[in-house]
């Protein structure tokens, strides 16, 4: 898929469920509920162990699912993420080598940023999106609706303690997607291997996410 086409797709679902568990078993699990519960991308993040292999795997049995790589730090996890078919690389903080090496790559890459400044130097460096991070202790929805001010043309990911009380806010603050992780997958339900719980958490906050845009709910 295309550069575009992963930013548009993940503009359209406006939720990036982030996968950060402890087995390649339990993330296959996760990304294959979350997939079921009908959102069709999902970040799974270096930290998970066999993280690369869990991203070949997917992409083999979910072809329509867009998987990203999460908290890559460095250009090798960067490229051998890429190897195996991550469909976008992310980041919890700016770093330039990771940001230049997927734009030359022509993938879609979304920095981590938090001050004015690192928002404004992701962007100027050829950042899709860019992730907020972390945003509920900051000022939550307030945040970005203050750093939404400044840099109006900035397609901003809020990430960072997002839950269903404060998702539509941060949609109507002017977030175009949300990063959710244990408030979308519980690690509990992910240890009893709860799929009917995902599966309605799942349902809520795209309901959510469709009635801040102005929609009806699901």
């Amino acid at each position: 898929m295309t550069r575009e086409a992963v930013r548009a797709a993940i503009e359209l679902t406006g939720i990036v469920p982030a996968i950060r568990v402890h087995s390649a078993e339990e993330a296959l699990f996760a990304a294959e509920t979350v997939f079921k519960g009908g959102l069709h991308v999902l970040e799974l993040t270096m930290t998970v162990p066999g993280a690369t292999d869990v991203i070949k795997q997917l992409r083999k049995s979910h072809p329509d699912l867009l998987v990203g790589a999460g908290t890559v730090l460095d250009v090798d996890t960067a490229a051998a993420c890429l190897d195996a078919g991550a469909a976008f690389l992310t980041s919890p903080g700016f770093e330039p080598s990771v940001l230049e090496f997927g734009v030359k790559r022509n993938v879609t890459v979304i920095p981590g940023a938090l001050t004015p400044t690192e928002v404004m130097m992701s962007w100027k460096a050829g950042a899709d999106f860019v992730k907020v991070f972390p945003c509920a202790p900051v000022g939550g929805p307030s945040y970005i609706r203050a750093l939404k001010a400044p840099f109006p043309n900035v397609p901003m990911i809020a990430s960072g303690g997002v839950n269903q009380q404060t998702a539509g806010d941060f949609i109507r603050a002017g977030a175009v997607a949300l990063g959710i992780r244990e408030e979308l997958i519980p690690p509990e339900a992910v240890a009893n291997r709860d799929r009917q719980w995902i599966g309605e958490l799942t349902h809520r906050f795209q309901a959510i996410v469709k009635r801040a845009r102005g929609g009806r709910p699901a």
